[in-house]
């Protein structure tokens, strides 16, 4: 069983941690923004501090996404595994250029760069998927590396409150800086190849059943930029990018700040809220590999998301509200993991890597999400309601988009459901 299964030990284990530690170096700014003493060293202060903390987030969100489009096609040309190495040693300078801040403006400028060095991750991810794993698995092996996208913020908001409580807020981002450089760089040095058939150490019979193909009708795939539904599931990920941002950068602030929570409390509610989203993530990966529904699942979460942050306003109670926008958040963990799952689905081994990036330049929209959530609160006077029913309005928008892609996908599996002998090809 080991002997044919190496591809989740090779591949999948070292894109956990990838994205494990990643997603804390890139979100972990919505703790440490929450630190009195980081607010003061950096000058975040007075009538406008809430779009100073959200330009922070806006200025990385920009550059991650632009440079999405630039690392889809290097990765197709150098290889996933040589981008992966250059992108952790970028992250770990830009952490320690993080630490060593003492403006707002040399902070700035590492989540610049961290947002440059980061924008390869959706386009590695895929393309080792899209390399290294049988269709009928991809589900699954997409929830391996979105695990970590989720499990790492959840633990990561412990981790950060405790050495942030023990010693500075800088300790944060240099213990991040040693994780990339002790834990995910040499995982990616000794277990990854670009392919199967470059790894030493891999079996053959896991090699036939990796190459092995079960579509019953034979054609040639067409581009993705040719597939309409390509360009459903990118607007679609333009909506969650802007939803999964402003909720998730501003979590712990409205915690604290607007219902009252302490910061052990404020910590367990935003741990919670990556969990639920690591359990969307599991239960769509095992939904989509067993209905072969992903664009029916994906227009359930939408409409979840809508009702999960309508509760959360009309809640009278703090700890109910927060979970509720703890479940919204969940809801588009799950959007994620599909849309990168149709992101595989509707590319090739030989264009995964553009068709990740193009899908990963999405998140530019996450970074005006937090910039314009910020201005809002700053208006409202500390108000998170109308910048809440903003994003409720975002939710529909995806509900309706994918609407367009249902009647296709469900004569797609009636046609997969058929006996061999009724395929008409």
């Amino acid at each position: 069983m080991l002997r044919t299964n190496k591809r989740w030990i090779y591949i999948a284990m070292p894109i956990f941690f990838f994205w494990f530690f990643g997603q804390i170096d890139k979100l972990g700014i919505s703790i440490i923004q929450t630190d009195q003493g980081f607010l003061t060293d950096l000058g975040l202060t007075g009538a406008d501090k809430n779009a100073k903390i959200g330009m922070i987030t806006f200025i990385f969100t920009i550059s991650y996404a632009l440079s999405n489009i630039f690392w889809g096609f290097i990765i197709d040309k150098l290889g996933a595994r040589k981008t992966g190495i250059i992108g952790l040693v970028v992250w770990a300078i830009t952490m320690v250029i993080g630490g060593l801040s003492t403006s707002y403006e040399m902070f700035i400028l590492s989540r610049v760069i961290l947002g440059i060095g980061e924008g390869m991750m959706i386009p590695i991810c895929g393309k080792f998927i899209s390399n290294w794993f049988n269709q009928r698995e991809l589900g699954r092996a997409q929830s391996s590396w979105l695990a970590g996208n989720y499990l790492g913020p959840a633990c990561g908001a412990i981790i950060l409150t405790l050495v942030i409580a023990t010693f500075h807020w800088q300790a944060a981002f240099f213990v991040l800086a040693a994780f990339n450089i002790l834990i995910v760089l040499p995982m990616f040095i000794f277990f990854t190849r670009d392919t199967p058939e470059e790894h030493p150490r891999l079996d053959q019979r896991e090699l036939a059943y990796i190459r092995q193909s079960d579509s019953k009708v034979s054609t040639k795939k067409q581009s993705f930029v040719q597939d309409y539904r390509y360009w459903i599931v990118w607007f679609g990920m333009l909506v969650s990018s802007f939803l999964f941002f402003g909720i998730s950068i501003w979590l712990p602030t409205y915690l604290v700040g607007a219902k009252g929570f302490t910061r052990e409390a404020m910590t367990g509610i935003t741990s919670l809220s990556w969990l639920f989203a690591l359990g969307f993530v599991l239960i769509c990966g095992f939904l989509a590999d067993k209905t072969k529904r992903p664009s029916l699942l994906a227009t359930i979460l939408f409409l979840l998301t809508a009702s999960f942050l309508t509760a959360a306003i009309l809640s009278p109670q703090p700890v109910m509200a927060g979970v509720c926008m703890g479940l919204a958040m969940g809801t588009q963990g799950g959007v994620f993991h599909l849309s990168n799952l149709f992101m595989v689905k509707f590319s090739t081994p030989e264009t995964a890597g553009r068709a990740a990036g193009l899908m990963g330049f999405t998140n530019i929209l996450g970074g005006f999400s937090s910039y314009i959530m910020g201005w809002m609160v700053d208006i409202a006077g500390g108000d998170f309601g109308p910048s809440i029913v903003m994003l409720i309005i975002a939710a529909g928008l995806g509900f309706v988009a994918y609407l367009f892609t249902l009647k296709r996908e469900a004569a797609e599996l009636k046609i997969e459901n058929l006996p061999p002998q009724q395929v008409i090809f």
